[in-house]
């Protein structure tokens, strides 16, 4: 009494009708012979997964490597979305992913860098790091093509780095957005988008600039008057939203969803209701999001290709394939919702 018991071992002829092969087969699958199709071979011993056996130990799958993935945080529900297709891919290509986060406080990316390169892992994946910082030293990246470890970065773009780069098109992601609330007859809009410093946000504001240009004839100087820098976050969006409903815009354009669900957050604290008297459309269109109140409007980023195409550069670079150092921009996609409506007159 009391002892735990050991599993049972596997019935061949269970496994066999699982996987529609003769017992024969399962027992030279299971005792590691030769003479069997390696599609046959999959079959039996993904009929031991499903039936809850245990793969001997000879048969299971040894890892082709660890692959870092280094982002910034988790608290933008974009970052673990990206995280969740990477590992999945790499997974898939029997590859093992180091997850590592930026947590505030904690290690910087050189000091992620370094422990990973003491893993020997054999590539790394990068999110929204300084590559995307205009302002940092590109030395880790250097370091690391001279020392032929393959890696790949996403979100930014940085011209001294040869490696792969992969991004949405920021810049059509703000024009499009801009077309979309001039359609609905808003005259006066406002970008609200994090640091000056970092490429997405950037081109977001060029995207803008451009826009406005085009549709009211507004010059890149009084563009500018309406764009606000903050934070990539809630209160970055609340705090850009305050500055731009008193220069009177009630439209605007964020540079995260984050960043509009903070720009509603301050229309209703003064009252105003969206899309009633002000439209917000956000910037990712990250998993949740169709469910705020309202249903956000959003330019939705395209997670699932991005990340795939990620990952396959690097196994290519892995692999020893030469792959183009060049960026690849994806275009993103406007998702209309409850946060945009036709802009109310003489109110």
């Amino acid at each position: 009494m009391g002892g735990v018991s050991a599993p049972l071992p596997p019935r061949l002829a269970d496994i066999a009708v699982q996987a529609r092969v003769s017992e024969a087969t399962v027992s030279r699958v299971l005792n590691g012979r030769t003479g069997v199709a390696d599609t046959t071979r999959q079959r039996v011993l993904a009929a031991l997964d499903v039936l809850g056996y245990e793969r001997p130990v000879r048969l299971r799958r040894r890892s082709a490597g660890l692959v870092g993935l280094v982002i910034p945080e988790l608290i933008n529900p974009v970052f673990p979305a990206f995280a969740q297709v990477i590992e999945q891919v790499l997974a898939g290509h029997g590859y093992t992913p180091v997850l590592c986060t930026q947590l505030p406080g904690g290690a910087t990316e050189d000091e992620l860098v370094e422990q990973l390169e003491e893993r020997d892992v054999v590539g790394i994946v990068f999110m929204s790091g300084q590559h995307s910082d205009t302002t940092a030293d590109p030395a880790t990246y250097l370091r690391l093509a001279e020392r032929r470890v393959p890696f790949v970065l996403i979100n930014g773009y940085h011209e001294g780095i040869r490696a792969p780069f992969v991004s949405p098109d920021d810049r059509s992601a703000a024009r499009m957005a801009v077309t979309h609330l001039a359609a609905l007859g808003h005259e006066r809009i406002g970008l609200a988008v994090g640091p000056a410093r970092y490429v997405p946000a950037r081109r977001k504001v060029e995207g803008f600039t451009a826009a406005m240009g085009e549709l009211f004839g507004v010059t890149p100087a009084e563009a500018g008057e309406l764009v606000r820098h903050t934070l990539f976050s809630v209160e970055g969006g609340q705090v850009a939203a305050a500055a731009l409903l008193d220069q009177g815009c009630t439209g605007f354009v964020c540079g995260s969803d984050l960043m509009a669900l903070g720009v509603i957050r301050e229309a209703s604290r003064r009252g105003l209701t969206v899309p009633g008297d002000v439209s917000v459309v956000g910037f990712d269109d990250s998993p949740l999001i169709p469910f705020t109140d309202p249903p956000l409007t959003t330019v939705r980023q395209p997670v699932q290709a991005m990340a795939t195409a990620a990952v396959g550069a690097l196994l290519e670079e892995i692999a020893g394939n030469p792959v183009s150092c060049t960026e690849f921009v994806f275009q993103p996609d406007l998702v209309v919702r409850g946060s945009t409506a036709q802009v109310r007159r003489g109110g």
